[in-house]
């Protein structure tokens, strides 16, 4: 394999990993009792050793049977669960859909497994395992069980900001707080800001050279 073929694949710029960008919003703040209610996903490619994004993935989800739902968490995001102009489908469709769009591409970049990479990935990267967990499917899930990379952690040591806002602010990504809590949203400003830390860290001489 030449080096321009290696700066095109993600295993050779994240050791084997997939990173794939995700937001949830959810009705609650705990992964086992609380649904998930909007999921956004966004997966990345090389270019010729630049981290780019490349296709999105976007499901409303209805509330598994017997979850709880904090009002509260309604206003914060602003989902009506109740309006069938949702479209939400049931986690079992939305992992099914995900799952397949992962595998195919570990296959094509040569990667052995899927790596969440969110603003403040620990919470997106429990709820989606509890999903997985609930619904029986943790033979087939393609990411990893305990390996993320978290933008907030990352910019907090290199751009000195937490906050998702901020952050894009800081590095010259503009935030709309308007559409701010959309998972859609939210995926796609992660997903950029992640590119624009990663690209630069390459631009001051990291690796790859």
């Amino acid at each position: 394999m030449n080096n321009l073929s290696k700066l095109n694949l993600l295993s050779f710029r994240f050791r084997g990993f997939y990173p794939v960008v995700i937001d949830i919003e959810t009705s609650g703040f705990n992964p086992k009792y609380n649904a998930i209610l909007e999921i956004s996903l966004i997966t990345l490619k090389m270019d010729n050793g630049w981290l780019k994004k490349n296709e999105t993935l976007h499901f409303h989800v209805i509330p598994f049977k017997g979850s709880s739902i904090s009002q509260d968490a309604l206003d914060f995001n602003g989902i009506n669960i109740y309006t069938p102009l949702r479209g939400a489908i049931s986690e079992v469709e939305v992992l099914k859909i995900i799952f397949k769009k992962i595998k195919n591409d570990l296959k094509i970049n040569k990667c052995k497994k899927a790596v969440i990479v969110a603003h403040n990935a620990s919470f997106d990267h429990s709820f989606v395992m509890e999903s997985i967990k609930r619904n029986k499917m943790e033979k087939y899930n393609p990411f990893h069980s305990f390996v993320i990379f978290d933008t907030a952690s990352m910019c907090g040591l290199i751009l000195g900001q937490t906050v998702l806002a901020k952050s894009c602010h800081t590095i010259g990504i503009t935030f709309d707080n308007n559409q701010a809590h959309s998972a859609l949203y939210d995926a796609d400003r992660t997903a950029k800001l992640f590119c624009a830390l990663v690209n630069n860290w390459k631009i001051k001489g990291g690796w790859p050279p």
